[in-house]
C-alpha cells in the first residue's frame, strides 16, 4: 500500500510539472515483442518439429493409459483377478512412464526456451534502445503496467519490425 501511495504522489507531481506536458511517453509490450518477432516464430516452428515426435509419443501413453483405466472401470468387476491385476499393473506402468517422459520433455524445452532467450533478448534490447532512441522518448513504460494506452504510444510493433530487420 505504501508503494502505491509513493507511486500516485510520483504521478502527481509529475502531472503538476510543465515539463511532463513535454515529455515524450510511450508504452512496450516486451513479451510481445520477443514472441512477435520473426526469430521466435521460427524457433516455435523448430521447437515443434525437435519436439512433435516426443510430444506424439506422450499422447499415445496417454489415451493408452485412458484405455485400460476405462475398461477397468466399466468391466473389472466381472474380470479374473488375474486379468485384473495385469490391467492395473499395465496401467502403472503406463503412468510412470507418462510421468517420466513428460517430466523429461518439460525440461528439455525449457532448455530450449531458455536458450533461444539468451539468443534473442541482445537483439530485442537493441531494438528497444534503436527505436527509443529514433522517437526521442522521455519515458518508456511496460505494457503490463499501464491501464489502458492509445495506439499511437504503443512501440511493440516498431520494436517488432525493428527486430526483425536485424541480422
Amino acid at each position: 500500500m505504501r508503494k502505491l501511495t509513493q507511486w500516485v504522489l510520483f504521478s502527481a507531481a509529475l502531472l503538476a510539472t510543465p515539463a511532463f506536458a513535454e515529455m515524450k511517453i510511450a508504452v512496450l509490450n516486451y513479451q510481445m515483442a520477443l514472441l512477435e518477432s520473426d526469430a521466435a516464430k521460427k524457433y516455435a516452428v523448430d521447437a515443434e518439429k525437435k519436439f512433435g515426435p516426443q510430444l506424439n509419443k506422450l499422447k499415445t501413453l496417454e489415451s493408452d493409459a485412458k484405455r485400460i483405466q476405462d475398461r477397468l472401470v466399466k468391466e473389472g468387476e466381472r474380470m479374473q483377478t488375474a486379468e485384473r491385476e495385469r490391467l492395473e499393473l499395465e496401467f502403472k506402468q503406463k503412468a510412470r512412464d507418462f510421468q517420466f517422459q513428460s517430466k523429461e520433455l518439460n525440461e528439455a524445452k525449457a532448455v530450449a526456451d531458455r536458450d533461444m532467450l539468451k539468443q534473442l533478448k541482445p537483439k530485442l534490447d537493441k531494438a528497444v534502445e534503436e527505436v527509443i532512441k529514433k522517437g526521442s522518448y522521455d519515458l518508456v513504460l511496460e505494457q503490463g503496467s499501464v491501464v489502458e494506452v492509445k495506439p499511437q504510444y504503443d512501440i511493440t510493433r516498431q520494436v517488432i519490425e525493428r527486430m526483425n530487420q536485424m541480422r
